[in-house]
């Protein structure tokens, strides 16, 4: 089945060089048109699909406060005062434990599209029990981990309490616990979406389910 075309990708290509409240209210019939509802019904779609996986993962179709990220930026804190982010993504959460616990994600960009899995930025308590668990079963670890994203979020020493010549300190320093897999704009625009997406959340799936058992949570 196909979900997006290629409208969607266009759409956030053009709110790239237009990001201000004027142009996306005049779009905004296009935005939930290309982008806002085939993207809810790709969620409703995913759940079942993703219990393959794990039945504790959570595809949350509602409009609001679900699986779907707003399209509105939280420019609070931000120098950048642009309205809207120019990408959009859903989150599929292991065990209701919110964005920054174990899930998977799903995010369309023109030319940045891809699927990731694992923790980004845990709570103290959770990244002090992943760390223990990397120190504690090294060999689990390097089976589950796979290829790791890249990060700039990591100690420049060791974290108190642990072995600076650990053989995985470096990933014991880590703040963040992610792999992806890149998505093409013809894989989201053509018909089987849904089975890449699922493939590559398969695919990270040993990395899920260490860091489920890390962070307490039923995989």
């Amino acid at each position: 089945m196909r979900y997006f075309d290629a409208d969607a990708l266009e759409f956030l290509g053009d709110l790239r060089r237009h990001n201000d409240r004027t142009w996306f209210n005049e779009h905004k019939e296009r935005y939930e048109r290309a982008l806002r509802e085939p993207f809810l019904e790709f969620i409703a779609d995913a759940g079942p699909e993703l219990r393959t996986i794990s039945r504790n993962l959570v595809a949350d179709p509602r409009p609001s406060g679900g699986s779907l990220f707003r399209i509105h930026r939280d420019v609070r804190f931000s120098k950048d005062k642009s309205p809207y982010k120019t990408h959009a993504g859903a989150h599929f959460q292991l065990g209701g434990k919110g964005a920054h616990g174990p899930g998977y994600y799903l995010h369309l960009e023109p030319a940045e599209c891809f699927v990731a899995g694992g923790i980004w930025m845990p709570e103290p308590e959770v990244l002090q029990q992943i760390r223990q668990l990397i120190a504690d079963k090294p060999s689990e670890w390097a089976k589950a981990h796979g290829k790791l994203d890249h990060s700039e979020e990591t100690l420049k020493r060791p974290p108190r309490g642990f072995d600076p010549d650990h053989p995985m300190i470096e990933d014991i320093k880590r703040k963040s616990f992610t792999s992806s897999v890149r998505l093409t704009d013809k894989q989201v625009t053509g018909p089987n979406l849904m089975t890449t997406f699922v493939k590559s959340c398969d695919r990270i799936s040993p990395l899920m389910r260490f860091l489920a058992t890390a962070a307490g949570v039923e995989w």
